[in-house]
């Protein structure tokens, strides 16, 4: 059975054709009563001797379809269902880009003072300075001046009284080299505050030369280095011209004690102490909680 959809723009409503059957081929032509006498000679479409049969739809060559209306309730609205349950949770997406900056925040109430901080001082020294005027022994002892400077870090060498202030604990290397005067002992010493660290000599000869000294010395702070001519009871002598420079003087920090280390170590570790006292431990653990996240 074939089925034939109507549509209409008026209404939502099809309308299927049945159709019952089919045309065939051919038409189907009344076969003639058996029972009547014709002779052959008749002509086949004389009407005289046909039965006449009235007009009637079952003699057609092919039936009628039979029309049956049919509804779509599918296209129906009805009315609005509950809202169902929540469903399950979908995946994270993707991060999204960096949002604006935000406002700035209130300013926060005063934290407590902290421990006390080291001063301000120069972790590191070093000094190269010469002298270009020859020394001759006196009645007393005579402390070496220099008259060029050619590395002073800091200004912690004073010029004007040939002296080495110490101004961080460690420990320092120091050289000194002078030229000797002929015929004439060389007799000085490198001094550690007021005391005699190392003698720098040289026998009198016919001929001058290069004599040197050094040596490292663990120095506090305020100590003093510099250096020490012998007085007249031995003759001596260092020699030395305007042209080229003979004597000079060296000294550089090396690194600092382990007790100042130490002291370092403590400060730091009562510094904690103190903050795990106070309330600016939250704001430390914060800070730090922060500090790794922002490295992982």
């Amino acid at each position: 059975m074939d089925i034939i959809y109507l549509r209409t723009p008026l209404a939502f409503l099809l309308l299927p054709l049945v159709v019952l059957g089919a045309p065939t081929d051919e038409p189907s032509l009344t076969e003639p009563d058996p029972g009547a006498c014709r002779r052959c000679c008749d002509p086949l479409d004389s009407s005289t001797d046909a039965s006449p049969h009235p007009p009637s739809h079952h003699h057609l060559p092919y039936p009628m379809p039979e029309v049956r209306p049919y509804i779509n309730i599918t296209i129906l609205k009805g009315e609005k269902g509950d809202r169902g349950e929540p469903g399950m949770p979908g995946k994270w997406g993707k991060e999204g880009p960096r949002g604006e900056r935000g406002a700035q925040g209130q300013k926060g109430s005063k934290g407590q003072m902290g421990t006390a901080g080291d001063s301000c001082k120069h972790q590191y020294a070093a000094f190269s300075v010469g002298r270009k005027k020859a020394l001759h022994s006196s009645e007393g002892f005579q402390v070496l001046i220099f008259d060029t400077v050619f590395v002073n870090l800091y200004s912690h060498f004073d010029m004007f009284n040939g002296k080495f202030y110490c101004s961080v604990a460690g420990l320092y290397y120091f050289s000194l080299n002078v030229h000797t005067w002929n015929f004439k002992e060389t007799y000085m010493h490198i001094m550690h505050n007021e005391e005699e660290a190392v003698i720098l000599y040289a026998q009198p000869s016919d001929r001058s030369i290069m004599q040197s000294q050094s040596l490292m010395l663990e120095l506090q702070e305020n100590d003093e280095v510099w250096v020490r001519l012998y007085k007249r009871e031995r003759e001596n002598a260092i020699y030395s011209d305007d042209v080229d420079v003979y004597i000079t003087f060296n000294g550089r920090s090396v690194c600092e004690t382990a007790q100042r280390q130490d002291s370092r170590q403590w400060r730091g570790s009562n510094m904690l102490e103190v903050m795990l006292r106070t309330e600016s431990l939250s704001l430390f653990l914060s800070h730090r909680l922060q500090t790794q996240i922002l490295c992982i």
